[in-house]
């Protein structure tokens, strides 16, 4: 184990201010690792778990640095209209990726605005990287730097909730922003595969459904661009399992959803 964590420092170039701080970094990696090992060792799952870049942060620490969504209340705000409830026929498959309206994974901890980047690029032609920050600062209570506009939008709508037909309607026609309940030590060190883990239904997390599709196997799944950089899931990316009998799906991705309208 010690060797490991040599290796998992460097390559990470991890440093500690003490001997004493290294010493505890280690016991919790020693702890996140050997659930890891665990959890693989069982074998005959849908997905594997992988010792990233957070192996060395508790459970309290991961949350408080990349999480961050608050739900407003009990239910949204409002009710808007949904322009996809007519859509009859969509394709088996969808990844906005091949179509050119994704930009690179951000390691941004707990904000995204691929979905906003997505419509920009289908309605434009334009893939254009955006800032989350700023997104952030020129809200309706922030203060912001005047800057020339880049993109902008109308309005949104959203996705009608604990419905994953409605939001594979939405998804065939451009990113959706959806929020899930990342709580797990599974979602965190989340590898590859297609995720099945034990899930709760308070979301905590924002990401985005850029696609869908269904493995050799028959599973039916949806692509999800995460914010925590390149090198954690799928280069980014998880597949969590879609149309689960829950109505509110799994990590409760169908709960919470919206996409902008360019």
């Amino acid at each position: 184990m010690a060797e490991r964590y040599k290796r998992w420092l460097a390559k990470y170039g991890k440093s500690y201010r003490s001997a004493g701080e290294r010493q505890r970094r280690f016991q919790i990696f020693k702890d996140n690792v050997e659930f890891i090992d665990s959890f693989n060792a069982k074998g005959h799952k849908t997905y594997k778990l992988g010792i990233n870049k957070f192996a060395d942060q508790t459970i309290a620490e991961f949350q408080a640095t990349h999480k961050g969504y608050k739900r407003l209340g009990s239910k949204r705000l409002e009710k808007t209209s949904f322009k996809y409830e007519n859509v009859t026929v969509v394709p088996p498959s969808m990844d906005w990726r091949k179509k050119g309206a994704v930009t690179p994974v951000k390691d941004q901890g707990n904000c995204s605005v691929a979905a906003i980047e997505g419509i920009i690029k289908i309605t434009t032609g334009k893939l254009i990287s955006l800032s989350e920050q700023e997104l952030l600062d020129c809200d309706t209570k922030g203060t912001c730097k005047k800057a020339p506009h880049e993109a902008k939008i109308k309005r949104y709508e959203v996705v009608p909730a604990n419905n994953e037909t409605k939001l594979l309607m939405a998804v065939a026609n451009q990113p959706v922003s959806v929020c899930v309940d990342s709580r797990s030590q599974d979602f965190t060190y989340y590898e590859n595969g297609i995720f099945m883990g034990d899930c709760g239904t308070e979301v905590d997390h924002g990401v985005t459904i850029v696609g869908y599709g269904t493995t050799s196997e028959g599973i039916k799944y949806w692509l999800v661009k995460n914010s925590w950089g390149d090198d954690w899931g799928e280069n980014g990316y998880m597949r969590i399992k879609r149309d689960v009998a829950a109505k509110e799906g799994l990590c409760a991705i169908a709960t919470d959803s919206s996409y902008p309208i360019a």
